[in-house]
């Protein structure tokens, strides 16, 4: 396995190496130290941008980083049909340098941050608030239908369009969970716009009815042990119902919160309990199972330790009206696109389940309207088999969302799917193993046109441009209570 990915690797980088000779060392910031030319401030060229404003700008050393406004058509069909605010984000380091386009695919942070291709490639960053997310939302009342994979991909386009002006070197897009699905959703409807593709944890549902993977996954994750020990707890939460959803009615009461979208507390208490394995999974590794917040026996634990271990794990307010309504446009694309999961719990008696994993309709306000089209994710799954070009999948072995993953066929082209040993809804490049990292980093660096002589020399001596910052560079999972990617 070393040997293949290690003559893999030199091929890959040595074929680069012919076409991008070129452009492979990183270029040096001018003299002004700002990434500008003498006369023109990059705020100024940003702002030049027809449509685009400025929230603010934060100061951060070494880059300037802005908070933005685009004007973006409701309709890119229709661009007559009304405008919308887009928030944006651009941490400008050199317009020499390459420029990485990140969404998660909620809501965009306000703050300095870098993702790990932006550290890899020491660039620029522009990251984009996904569409209907508050405040980058059509003035009420909104309309649904135009909250789509294609419209969301033409967004990402036409603020490419307008930026690629002013950072001219090669592109990067990149996201995790939904921004990973988001990022290959782009690649699919506008493959011409990106230089390179890097999607981590993308989950990949093609047939929204058939789920048995997760099952599979379910039974065979981590160990028996820690397995025995979280069906234990999921369990009793459901046996001791009455007692539990007594405390959960006083806490929503003491907190203000009301049940009206998901139809009552019972059907929002079961939710959160049914989360519970899955939500584990996500966002611990598999030592936190020996942790305090999991009862080592949950018969004989106390109603406050099961509750704790549930919210803790879980969220009791992810299921409240106050907690399900700034996540409205994921679980309305869910339940119109992108298919959710339906898993079973053979640990669990049926008598004690109610309602199963319930869709997405049951998340999503009733006044607006939602019909599921199955054949968007066939779609981008059959174009990125036969297609896929300069893309890299990473995954995480025990992240749940995983168990779907995107596949390459026979007409992908430098592309490749990893999977990080033990991680789970983090997983990234850094945690690869030591021959993928090495391919996957060479790989990130080639696409971008900053792949030092050194590199191409000998691609195993591959790793970051830029040095690791603890404030730009924060690895932790960005932690969701709720069952979404």
């Amino acid at each position: 396995m070393r040997k293949a990915l290690r003559w893999m690797l030199a091929l890959v980088v040595l074929i680069g190496t012919v076409s991008t000779a070129g452009a492979a060392t990183a270029a040096q910031p001018d003299d002004t130290g700002t990434g500008t030319s003498a006369t023109t401030d990059i705020k100024d060229q940003l702002l030049a941008i027809p449509g685009m404003s400025l929230i603010e700008e934060k100061p951060y050393p070494g880059y300037r980083f802005f908070v933005l406004n685009y004007t973006q058509p409701i309709d890119h069909r229709r661009p007559s049909k009304g405008t919308f605010q887009q928030r944006i984000t651009v941490l400008h380091k050199d317009t020499s340098r390459p420029t990485v386009f990140y969404t998660g695919g909620y809501n965009v942070s306000t703050n300095p941050g870098r993702r790990e291709p932006t550290q890899i490639v020491d660039g620029n960053q522009v990251s984009m608030e996904y569409r209907f997310f508050t405040p980058s939302r059509p003035a009420a009342p909104a309309d649904w239908s135009k909250l789509d994979i294609w419209q969301a991909a033409s967004d990402q386009h036409r603020i490419f369009t307008a930026l690629k002006k002013i950072y001219s070197k090669k592109w990067i897009s990149t996201g995790g969970s939904k921004g990973g699905m988001t990022a290959t959703y782009y690649e699919r409807f506008y493959p011409r716009d990106m230089d390179g593709v890097v999607a981590y944890v993308a989950p990949n549902d093609v047939v929204n009815k058939e789920d048995s993977a997760y099952d599979r996954f379910f039974a065979t994750v981590g160990t028996k042990e820690c397995r025995d020990r979280l069906n234990a707890v999921q369990r009793e939460a459901l046996v001791r119902r009455e007692p539990l959803e007594k405390k959960y009615a006083e806490h929503a009461a003491a907190e203000g919160f009301t049940f009206d979208t998901i139809g009552g507390l019972d059907k929002a208490y079961e939710a959160v309990v049914l989360d519970y394995v899955w939500g584990f999974w996500q966002y611990s590794l598999l030592a936190d199972c020996d942790s305090d917040v999991i009862p080592k026996d949950a018969k004989t634990a106390t109603d406050d330790e099961i509750w704790t271990s549930i919210d803790t794990i879980g969220g009791f307010s992810s299921y409240t009206d106050q907690g399900l309504e700034p996540y409205t446009p994921y679980y309305y694309q869910a339940g119109t696109q992108l298919g959710a999961p339906t898993i079973e719990f053979p640990h669990i008696e049926k008598k004690y389940i109610r309602y199963g994993y319930q869709p997405p309709r049951n998340f999503v306000p009733r006044e607006i309207p939602m019909t599921f089209q199955p054949s968007a994710m066939r779609d981008v799954d059959t174009w990125v088999r036969h297609n896929a070009t300069r893309m890299l999948f990473v995954y995480g072995e025990n992240d749940p969302w995983g168990a779907e993953p995107f596949r390459l066929g026979k007409g992908a082209r430098d592309s490749y799917v990893f999977t990080a040993p033990g991680l789970n809804h983090g997983a990234n490049v850094a945690g690869l193993v030591a021959d993928e990292k090495a391919l996957a980093t060479a790989r990130i660096l080639e696409w971008a046109g900053v792949a030092p002589a050194a590199v191409q020399a000998n691609p195993d001596a591959a790793k970051p441009l830029a040095r690791y910052d603890a404030k730009l560079d924060k690895r932790d999972i960005e932690r969701e209570l709720t069952l979404r990617p």
